[in-house]
């Protein structure tokens, strides 16, 4: 169960799909997983969901595909049927999340309030969907409840869109976001394949928000690095602050004391997150030194390098805060 877990806390969105006809669920899926997000939830809310399922499952084996709006016993058997790797559904019904269990399904069960977190803890969970999330209170709700029920994640659904989505991704009990502002039903209908392509991928952009954080210049010693240092400071006025490795001049420049990784030095790229980086930039064929990895004292990734230079610079990611 913790691996689907896992997974769609690394992918950080999961596209909240209405599908009618079946024969669009191959392109749609095509165009969310060239976009960067091969994930998906399929809600039950019309006929075509369990088959749109099975389509999917079936030619993008990779992706994670889960059911959405799942009320009954019948459908999680029809869902797990076509191939779902997971159960979501906007409410609390303990007959259905007690069944999800025992048949083996991971199922984020819908909780808007203390009383039916409390309710999900005694079935023996720890994750739940947070719906409607902006009208039941948003990120401030979702804070205020994280305050007595610590060990609780949440997966945000309804209202969510490029302006607010990183204020929920931001917070460290929320493991990803649902949304359809990518896949809206009209989209899916016209077959606008082009559009949600787009529209996923400026998500995506949005969520890791990649932007330059520092250059950093290979010296040959500590000396050198100093001198460099004091260069740079006296031309812009920038800062010099000596460290255990490099010396840092203002924020964007860092002068290693001895050569280190890179021909020429190295090139620090800031994310909002470093595992949901590493993630997408993984799917798109890219590779990382693992030996780089940093963690922080949660165990969680917070850089990394790259496993190939470009023009003489090693690449690596920073978490941004």
């Amino acid at each position: 169960m913790g691996n689907v877990f896992e997974r769609i806390e690394k992918t950080g969105i999961i596209p909240v799909i209405k599908i009618s006809e079946a024969d669009k669920a191959i392109p749609l899926a095509k165009a969310l997983c060239e976009g960067g997000l091969p994930a998906a939830e399929v809600t039950f809310r019309t006929d075509a969901a369990a088959e749109a399922i099975k389509l999917i499952r079936g030619r993008f084996p990779n992706m994670t595909v889960g059911a959405g709006t799942v009320l009954t016993k019948k459908q999680v058997d029809e869902a797990v049927s076509a191939g779902a790797e997971f159960i979501v559904s906007p409410g609390l019904n303990p007959k259905v999340v007690s069944y999800c269990m025992d048949v083996g399904v991971p199922v984020i069960p819908g909780c808007s309030s203390p009383s039916d977190i409390e309710t999900t803890l005694e079935l023996g969970l720890d994750t739940v969907k947070f719906f409607p999330a902006e009208a039941a209170g948003g990120v401030a709700m979702i804070k205020a409840m994280s305050a007595p029920y610590s060990g609780v994640k949440f997966m945000p659904t309804g209202g969510i869109d490029l302006k607010n989505l990183n204020d929920y991704l931001g917070f460290d009990k929320v493991i990803a976001c649902g949304g359809s502002f990518m896949v809206k039903e009209d989209y899916i209908k016209n077959g606008e394949w082009d559009k949600i392509r787009s529209l996923t991928q400026t998500a995506v952009q949005t969520m890791l928000g990649f932007e330059l954080a520092h250059i950093g210049i290979n010296g040959e010693n500590e000396k050198e690095a100093v001198e460099s240092a004091n260069m740079f400071s006296r031309m812009f006025m920038f800062d010099a602050k000596g460290g255990n490795s490099s010396v840092f001049c203002g924020s964007g420049i860092e002068i290693m004391k001895k050569p280190y990784l890179g021909k020429n030095g190295h090139i620090a790229i800031g994310t909002n997150s470093v595992p949901r980086a590493v993630n997408y930039l993984e799917s798109k064929g890219f590779g990382f030194r693992y030996d780089s990895a940093k963690y922080n004292e949660k165990g969680k990734l917070t850089a990394i390098y790259f496993d190939t230079e470009i023009s003489g610079f090693a690449i690596h990611l920073v978490n941004k805060k």
